[in-house]
């Protein structure tokens, strides 16, 4: 079995990012707080626009490193691998 995303959704894998105090100290990832950063790894196959009403594809792909809104997004857990699913619209920036 795979995760497919519907209409403007996505799933990410959360990917923790090393934290280093200004002093040198490297927080481990149990002292930092969720991280925001993760690898999308499914796409859903986009939405209709209010305007159109035409599907419009998403913007970010498969592979993309991503930094997403705080507190968004539902986190599940599906054959061992934790994800986190949101919509497109969550997604901050993409890193490149």
């Amino acid at each position: 079995m795979s995760i497919r995303p519907i209409g403007d959704k996505v799933a990410i894998i959360p990917v923790a990012v090393e934290e280093v105090t200004k002093s040198g100290i490297v927080l481990p990832g149990s002292a930092q707080e969720k991280p925001q950063q993760g690898e999308i790894v499914a796409v859903g196959s986009g939405y209709v626009s209010q305007i159109t009403g035409e599907k419009v594809p998403l913007e970010v792909k498969v592979g993309d490193r991503v930094v997403y809104a705080r507190y968004t997004g539902v986190e599940v857990k599906f054959d061992g691998v934790e994800y986190v699913l949101l919509s497109e619209k969550d997604i901050l920036v993409v890193l490149e």
